[in-house]
């Protein structure tokens, strides 16, 4: 680490702590060559991977869209954002866990539809007929009907 102060290339850590959840570790550094003490931050970069959309074309993943869609679902729903940004850091996590560079888009729909049905039903229909182009009636009541039987299997 170059000194801030001189540009020395020696300097020697003092200090170490966790900081942000353990998501980085702070660091007191103290630079060899003029005594000036300064502070760094470190954490590990995890990127996320590139979406291959339906049509073939690709794009960074963009967490704001993902949040978006996920609030478009909930609108008016019984739902905080403390639970919302939960879902959106596991979809985010399950991504980064992939290790992968480039993921279909439709895998994130499906993390968000798993995540959906966790925190609101209705939300959950909701996107599910944009997601799937559901046609008529019946396709929301066969959705409808799967949720129900699966919420009967978990009890």
């Amino acid at each position: 680490m170059h000194c801030p102060f001189c540009s020395a290339n020696d300097t020697k850590v003092i200090d170490s702590r966790l900081v942000s959840d353990g998501a980085q570790v702070r660091r007191r550094r103290e630079c060899l060559a003029c005594r000036e003490r300064f502070t760094t931050f470190e954490a590990a970069e995890l990127l996320m991977p590139r979406l291959i959309k339906q049509d073939g074309s690709r794009e960074p993943f963009d967490e704001n869209k993902l949040r978006n869609g996920m609030l478009r679902a909930l609108e008016k729903r019984p739902v905080s954002m403390e639970s919302i940004e939960a879902s959106v850091a596991q979809i985010k996590h399950s991504l980064q866990a992939m290790g992968e560079r480039e993921v279909k888009s439709r895998v994130i729909g499906e993390m968000v539809m798993e995540q959906l049905s966790k925190l609101d039903q209705v939300a959950y229909v909701r996107f599910a007929s944009v997601y799937r182009s559901f046609q008529d009636i019946s396709e929301f009541q066969e959705e409808i009907d799967r949720l129900q039987s699966a919420s009967h299997e978990s009890k």
